[in-house]
């Protein structure tokens, strides 16, 4: 059978990965081997530049996905499957290992989940979270030939998530969930959008240190998402985007557990702050 969307694969992988500034040919292979269109649902589509409107294709030619535009899987309430070349950055960041277990927080269709399983391979494992009981469906079906990937109809930050390397978030939050914190192994890392919903945050990486309440943490890039259920705070999102008009970018530590913020402090949530200062 022809593969009508190798070429595009191609081209896209290439492009994706120059969009991030990356050079990484694991990830340039992992976009290139995942079919969008199998996690788009059927044609025509819409798409857009970011804020931008939305813009149907004419029909359903593959050639349209292999863009760095955002998909929208639920035009109507915003739900997009995400640029590809801002997941690109992030997954960089992640310095993904095979065979390690990744927990996804927002798998929507599927497409990144399918991503991530590439990157952690065959003996790695990808546990894969939607509240969204329609896209939960739909993110099973598409990703039932993958053995390594369990999807879970249930909330992202139940207190009961598996021990991981690394959790990947795709829903905007106020606050780091201590769900999150807790699930992680030593030199595990979180990376989750400090972005409330109506909030242009950033995309915050934070590694778990071996021992101590201080831990690394640093913004990889400015981002907007959908809100994560039971993590909005309408009062902190007004005090993050003010934090964000300045110096987000020297941010370097999370502190936990009563720490109290010193002149270091970039931000102050309730039990948590961020510093400029190393951790």
């Amino acid at each position: 059978m022809v593969d009508g969307s190798e070429k595009y694969r191609s081209f896209y992988a290439k492009l994706i990965c120059t969009a991030a500034k990356l050079d990484d040919p694991r990830i340039e292979e992992a976009f290139h081997s995942v079919k969008r269109e199998s996690f788009a649902g059927p044609g025509p589509w819409w798409l857009s530049i970011g804020a931008h409107p939305y813009v149907q294709t004419p029909d359903d030619d593959p050639a349209f996905l292999y863009q760095n535009l955002l998909l929208a899987l639920d035009r109507e309430r915003e739900i997009n499957i995400g640029q590809p070349g801002a997941h690109a950055c992030w997954l960089g960041a992640c310095n993904i290992e095979a065979a390690e277990t990744v927990v996804q927080v927002g798998a929507g269709s599927g497409y990144y989940t399918a991503i991530l399983a590439h990157l952690v391979g065959a003996d790695g494992r990808v546990h894969a979270y939607e509240i969204d009981e329609v896209l939960a469906a739909r993110a099973r079906e598409n990703l039932r030939d993958l053995h390594q990937v369990d999807v879970r109809m249930e909330s992202g930050v139940a207190p009961d998530l598996p021990q991981c390397d690394l959790i990947y978030v795709c829903a905007g939050a106020a606050q780091p969930s201590r769900t999150w914190l807790d699930a992680l192994r030593p030199g595990g890392r979180l990376l989750f959008p400090l972005a409330p919903e109506g909030v242009f945050g950033g995309m915050l990486l934070i590694t778990r240190p071996d021992q101590g309440s201080t831990w690394p943490a640093k913004f990889v890039s400015r981002a907007a998402f959908i809100g994560c259920v039971g993590l909005q705070d309408e009062e902190a999102g007004h005090r993050l985007t003010e934090a964000f008009s300045k110096n987000w970018d020297r941010v370097r530590s999370l502190r936990l557990d009563g720490s109290s913020p010193d002149d270091s402090c970039w931000f102050s949530g309730d039990g948590w702050w961020l510093s400029t200062a190393q951790g």
